[in-house]
């Protein structure tokens, strides 16, 4: 192995990316385009190729999607384009003064410019049995492929946590014909992300479809061996299981950071630019905690279009070319036959307002939370090609635009009609 030094010809410089995931895959992309033509190694711990992970709980558990159909690239794009691709390689630590990481072989690459892609890790149990067989969570597409195998018609999956990962997979396993039971402490699925509103509507959704749910409960001790078959509750009651999926949530991937003192903090801190305090260092994806130009506050965002978008701002950063990371949170779910997106940010503790446009019982409409009358966030549900409309309303009250809510609520004003 040579060195990024002994590698390059003169003058040339190495831009390393740890990380193959989307974010780091569509990174290296940009920098091909933008015109970049030095050295890009692009390092992932996997031995995949980079795919993108919405796939996972969505098309190839349902069997609409295989493998091919969620990478980033074909392999062939990675030659083409002189990246050097290294999967099931793992950098191991950074040096900040001499601009080198360490891989997992042994070896040191050199570096004039580094992006940390690094990702999340989903959080597991600490209870006792969280290691038997088939207790899994899900985050790669072993992990997809495995829960695909052992989700069959017939078959006991018991999802911990109801947030969107588990609820999606718990209804693909529905749809394969498994018998599926949704434990959480929460009082409604969803309920922190979508308050009292709109969380029943989820809620309904899965009991019509055959979920059971167990509220207001926590996982005390799993039970079996080698393979789990038992989940005991806090209340000591059991539910039978062949398969657990853990979907509690994730933590992001900063022990790297973290050993080479870049300041860490929920996430890696970056600026505007998606910047560390290390001038040559920049993060991007569900690690990078974010000081947001328009919503005045640091954020980290774990969906897939964040990944999608923060790759290509950070490489243009890494360029020194106009770039700043000002886009609002996005994201979207399929279940059964609800398809949702979701624009905006609530500020945390703040009172909103939930404004029903359309349907609520058909389950066609849009719902807007406003805050002291400016719209903070809008989600769409089986209502399509409004998120445009819905982002610039979410703008408008960044600047202090208010909204009549009935208007806001009236099918009939045009939503651009809103805008000021």
């Amino acid at each position: 192995m040579v060195s990024a030094e002994e590698g390059a010809m003169p003058g040339e410089r190495t831009f390393v990316i740890v990380g193959a995931g989307l974010a780091g895959a569509k990174a290296a992309e940009t920098l091909r385009a933008e015109g970049f033509t030095g050295r890009i190694a692009l390092i992932g711990s996997e031995p995949e190729l980079p795919y993108e992970r919405p796939p996972l709980s969505k098309g190839l558990l349902l069997g609409t999607a295989g493998h091919a159909d969620a990478l980033v690239h074909d392999a062939d794009w990675y030659a083409q384009h002189d990246v050097e691709l290294r999967t099931a390689t793992t950098v191991t630590a950074i040096d900040v003064d001499k601009h080198r990481v360490r891989l997992s072989p042994g070896d040191d690459l050199g570096y004039d410019r580094l992006l940390l892609a690094t990702g999340a890790s989903p959080r597991t149990l600490d209870v006792p049995g969280a290691g038997l067989a088939n207790v899994c969570c899900l985050r790669t597409l072993a992990e997809s492929d495995r829960i695909g195998a052992a989700v069959q018609a017939g078959s006991r999956l018991v999802v911990v946590g109801s947030g969107w990962i588990g609820l999606e997979v718990a209804a693909a396993a529905r749809h394969r014909g498994a018998t599926v039971t949704v434990v959480t402490p929460a009082a409604m699925p969803l309920h922190a992300v979508l308050g009292d509103r709109l969380a029943p509507i989820f809620t309904a959704l899965h009991q019509e479809h055959g979920v059971e749910f167990r509220f207001g409960t926590r996982v005390r001790e799993l039970r079996g061996g080698p393979d789990v078959a038992q989940v005991v509750l806090d209340d000591h009651t059991t539910v039978n299981a062949d398969l657990v999926l853990v979907a509690i949530g994730v933590t992001p991937n900063t022990a790297l950071a973290e050993r080479a003192g870049l300041p860490v903090d929920d996430g890696v801190l970056v600026d505007r630019q998606l910047r560390t305090a290390e001038k040559d260092v920049f993060a991007a994806g569900d690690v990078a905690n974010v000081d947001h130009p328009l919503l005045r506050t640091r954020l980290r965002v774990e969906h897939w279009d964040t990944a999608l978008r923060s790759g290509p701002v950070a490489a243009r950063a890494m360029l020194d070319r106009e770039a700043v990371w000002d886009r609002l949170p996005y994201f979207f779910t399929d279940q059964y036959d609800l398809g949702m997106e979701y624009a905006g940010w609530v500020p945390p503790g703040a009172h909103a307002e939930v404004v029903i446009r359309g349907d609520e019982q058909a389950r066609e409409f849009i719902a807007f939370s406003t805050v002291g009358g400016r719209v903070a966030a809008g989600m769409n549900v089986n209502v399509w090609d409004v998120t445009d409309q819905i982002q610039a309303l979410v703008l408008a009250g960044l600047d202090g635009h208010t909204v009549d809510p009935a208007r806001l609520a009236d099918p009939e004003v045009a939503l651009t009609e809103l805008l000021p």
